[in-house]
């Protein structure tokens, strides 16, 4: 029976395998808004790949797959804070909160920021005017779950959505959702999410208006005219997932291992393949590893890793977690979280 178990997760992983492999002949890259909404949330999950859609049932399912948080009856807070390229930060706040029959609630915040910088012109391109501006880029999210059976749960999560530079700024609005279901194969789970559909955005503001001399030949025209540049508009990056999940039988008593995969279909580049394991030792040590976006047309990320541990104090669940990410060429960044489960 155990055989049985193993050939059928591995024919799932196989029909995944096959379907990211035909990708498609333009990729696409770099036409979309809101590309910080593509960074992961939770070491946990970046350390196994980012292959979460079918795992993630605290805080961190806010981001990857909000079906995930109906599936425990606890409270969850998840602080996640990431080290990205170029001195940029990532900072993620989330919280759920178990409501009994009615279902699960969430929230959460995410935030993008970097130092100020020096402003630069055709006359000063060293900075020399004396002034600064910042950039940066945020999203708040509410989330709504609820299991419709004992083993099928479905999620969405509304989010607004901003980016801003100097003094103009985008916004816009989206919806993800998802769905779990745990399959009568004991141990296997199935996740699927779609993120980021909604609105297109569009930059808009003072930087944008200008000056301008319509046909300088013309002695009647006006000068100095006042004028404003119109930006396109963009879709956001949207994201279907497909992911699957197996707890293999328990060796000895203490330890448990997980193993998932999940399929990418983004709408600014080419399929790929998330990959990752987890091995827990008694429910205290962690350790993760996995590949990121693979089969990924010029992808530059390659593995990732990591480790966490939970301690219990006064009834309170407190779970430290670190993923490093290796890239090729890029830093490579690196991630913290603090996880409350009560």
């Amino acid at each position: 029976m155990k055989k049985k178990h193993y050939i059928s997760f591995i024919f799932c992983l196989l029909f995944i395998n096959l379907s990211v492999v035909q990708t498609q002949s333009v990729s696409k890259v770099g036409t979309t808004a809101g590309q910080f909404l593509k960074i992961g949330v939770g070491s946990r999950a970046l350390a196994m790949g980012g292959a979460f859609a079918a795992i993630a049932s605290d805080a961190s399912a806010l981001y990857w797959n909000p079906a995930g948080i109906s599936r425990t009856k606890n409270n969850h807070v998840l602080f996640d804070h990431t080290n990205w390229f170029l001195d940029i930060n990532f900072e993620f706040v989330g919280t759920t909160f178990h409501l009994g029959s009615i279902g699960t609630i969430g929230a959460s915040i995410s935030y993008l920021h970097m130092d100020e910088m020096l402003v630069t012109t055709t006359h000063d391109p060293e900075g020399e005017t004396g002034q600064t501006f910042k950039a940066g880029s945020y999203s708040a999210c509410l989330t709504f779950a609820k299991n419709l059976t004992d083993r099928f749960s479905l999620g969405i999560n509304t989010k607004y959505i901003n980016e801003f530079i100097y003094n103009s700024s985008a916004s816009g609005f989206a919806v993800d959702i998802g769905t779990l279901y745990k399959t009568r194969l004991d141990g296997l789970t199935l996740g699927m999410s779609i993120s980021n559909f909604g609105t297109k955005m569009q930059m808009n503001g003072r930087d944008l208006l200008i000056q301008t001399d319509l046909d300088p030949t013309l002695e009647s025209d006006p000068e100095h005219i006042n004028a404003y540049l119109a930006t396109d508009r963009f879709d956001l990056p949207l994201l279907f997932r497909f992911g699957l999940a197996y707890n293999f039988p328990i060796f000895y008593s203490g330890l448990n291992i997980t193993v998932a995969a999940d399929a990418n279909h983004p709408n600014d580049n080419t399929e790929s393949l998330n990959i990752g394991t987890e091995i827990n030792i008694m429910n205290f040590v962690f350790l993760r590893g996995g590949l990121h976006n693979l089969y990924q047309r010029d992808s530059e990320e390659k593995f990732t890793l990591g480790a966490g541990v939970n301690i219990s104090v006064s009834g309170i669940k407190w779970g430290i977690d670190y993923s490093y990410h290796e890239f090729e060429r890029l830093s490579n960044p690196q991630k913290i979280s603090l996880s409350l489960t009560y």
